[in-house]
């Protein structure tokens, strides 16, 4: 970290040298912040590298130019430190939360993630059943394979907190339960996270509203007259004709998209800095008791929430999207019962743990999605997994 930013960095904000610590005491690495190395941890991940593999919103085969869980990842971690240099917070903070914020999502997007807590909680409707963010937080807890003397990443205090960004109130009863005063404790006690956590949650909302846009024209899901409907999209529309009456195509959506971004991203700074100054936040216990200081204005909230709606709608309830759904949630399903039934198929690392589903639920949340075919190709047999790419193919 340069010592230009550290001088710059807000009261409130995070600082490696008064870290809450790690879960195992480790030495400190010379010339090296207890963030830069979390950073380094999550890069060097078995799990961070299989995110290029993992669906965002279309699935891994429909193209190359589609967004996956690690240009996502990449993309907020770019936004994030931009977003965290503006409000002289903790970049190396904030890049790596947003670097980690998905290592815990499974094949398939979302709907992989809905499958798999359904089959959790189908053979086990006593557990906290699957969630994505308590997830991450098990694979650099716990699932990661790094250090000689623990298991997981062991990452600081800090990046951990950031990561669990939402956690059911039974979810967090149970992570306190393994960890008194760790990071869940925030959801029982009502107090808010770091400005750094805060900041990535935002972060990661505008990235994937913009690219999902992108995305869903490339697909030929969206239609740019429907997006014209939407205030925001038409005034940066009218706005980038006005100044390049010929743009058309992919140059004219980028730029209405890129004009949208930076607008949300202006007014996020400008209304975090108006919140935050409102407070006088000293340190970050004060972050802890104060009301969520990172958000946009009311104006910008809303025009987030009607584009959220839109891409709900016209996007992710598409029928050609939901027909994929339904094969991914069998995918899913039929993996679990052949894991369940015959632990031995999994690799002897998961096969030998104990209960038998847990071990299930860590082993597919891992995958890719073109793994997770694979072994059902390999486990059910059929032409299902083979049918999938082809289909998606023809979006």
């Amino acid at each position: 970290m340069s010592e230009s930013h550290v001088s710059g960095l807000a009261p409130y904000a995070s600082r490696p040298e008064r870290s809450r610590g790690r879960r195992h005491a480790e030495p400190e690495a010379a010339g090296e912040s207890a963030f830069q190395r979390d950073r380094d941890r999550v890069i060097h991940s078995t799990g961070f590298r299989r995110l290029a593999y993992k669906t965002q919103v279309f699935l891994n085969h429909e193209g190359d130019l589609f967004r996956t869980r690690m240009t996502h990842s990449l993309e907020v971690a770019q936004l994030a430190r931009r977003l965290a240099r503006a409000l002289r917070l903790h970049e190396d903070l904030c890049e790596t939360i947003a670097l980690a914020h998905d290592l815990g999502h499974t094949p398939f997007g979302h709907t992989g993630q809905h499958a798999l807590d359904d089959c959790v909680r189908g053979v086990a409707p006593d557990s906290v059943g699957f969630e994505h963010n308590a997830q991450s937080l098990r694979v650099v807890d716990h699932l990661e394979e790094c250090g000689l003397a623990f298991d997981g990443l062991n990452l600081s205090f800090e990046t951990r907190e950031g990561i669990l960004k939402h956690c059911s109130h039974r979810h967090a009863l149970a992570l306190v339960a393994q960890e008194p005063g760790g990071v869940a404790e925030r959801f029982l006690r009502r107090t808010q996270p770091s400005l750094e956590a805060q900041l990535c949650n935002l972060a990661d909302e505008l990235a994937y509203n913009a690219h999902d846009i992108d995305d869903g024209m490339r697909a030929g899901l969206l239609s740019y007259e429907a997006l014209r409907e939407l205030p925001l999209f038409e005034r940066f529309h009218r706005e980038v004709l006005a100044q390049h009456p010929t743009a058309q195509g992919k140059r004219l959506l980028g730029a209405v998209i890129d004009r949208m971004l930076s607008q949300q991203v202006d007014d996020l700074i400008a209304q975090s800095t108006a919140r935050i100054a409102a407070h006088c936040p000293q340190d970050c216990d004060d972050i802890a008791q104060a009301p969520a200081l990172i958000a946009c204005g009311d104006e910008g909230a809303a025009a987030v929430l009607q584009l959220k709606a839109h891409l709900r709608q016209h996007l992710y309830q598409h029928p050609r999207v939901a027909a994929a759904n339904d094969v991914v949630r069998q995918v899913v399903r039929e993996l679990f019962e052949a894991y369940l039934h015959a632990p031995a198929q999994m690799p002897t690392s998961h096969a030998v743990r104990l209960p038998v589903w847990a071990a299930v639920t860590d082993y597919i949340a891992g995958m890719t999605d073109r793994y997770a075919l694979r072994e059902h190709e390999r486990l059910i047999g059929g032409q299902l997994a083979r049918q999938l790419p082809s289909q998606l193919l023809s979006f």
